[in-house]
């Protein structure tokens, strides 16, 4: 089998979330797709959470530290990236926003994104159309089909629309793991890629 590396965004405030919870349940649903094409899925998850002050830190002065760094190639490096926000004023979050504004804004072109959204009402469901996907087109990604959203009572046990959300979340995991199994597999990312040549060192620059 070959190998694909997920990344996995969730944007959730609390432990636990619904958002990681959703996040999870896309991940486990597209490691299960891929495995049926004949890929095997490595997952890197990152939680926004833990990053606020770096992404925060980042905004004031253009650098990332070594923390925020990791989380940013992590994404970049991926075969396939899952994103998960909550839904606040019918948009997604300000931390998740702020993740993706710092993103360079052609590391992600063409890569295979699923986009999933939380909110405590299914009020704020077209948020997944009129915020998300712009702003990944935006970023020119190649977002699946099926976008997901889960309300507080798409959680409920057992009931018809539990049973829905399940048959969303398999759907869009077929989706996302058709387009990354279609593509090459990533190369890992150069560490000195980046780096400043010896001689700017020397100029000062």
């Amino acid at each position: 089998m070959s190998t694909r590396t997920l990344a996995v965004v969730s944007a959730g405030l609390s432990v636990p979330s619904s958002t990681r919870l959703l996040a999870d349940r896309l991940t486990a649903a597209t490691v299960d797709a891929l495995r049926e094409r004949g890929a095997d899925a490595t997952v890197e998850v990152v939680e926004l959470r833990e990053h606020a002050r770096d992404l925060a830190d980042n905004l004031v002065t253009g650098f990332a530290n070594t923390s925020l760094r990791e989380a940013l190639d992590t994404v970049t490096g991926a075969d396939g990236l899952i994103a998960v926000t909550p839904i606040f004023s019918a948009s997604y979050s300000g931390l998740f926003k702020t993740f993706f504004d710092v993103v360079d804004k052609d590391a992600l072109t063409g890569k295979p994104v699923l986009l999933g959204a939380t909110a405590g009402t299914a009020r704020h469901s077209l948020a997944l159309e009129h915020a998300l996907r712009p702003l990944f087109a935006y970023l020119r990604t190649v977002v699946a089909p099926t976008a997901v959203f889960a309300a507080a009572e798409d959680w409920g046990a057992g009931d018809a629309t539990n049973r829905d959300l399940v048959r969303r979340i398999e759907r869009a995991a077929g989706e996302l793991a058709d387009l990354v199994a279609q593509r090459p597999a990533a190369a890992a990312a150069d560490p000195f890629a980046s780096a400043m040549p010896f001689e700017a060192l020397l100029r000062g620059a």
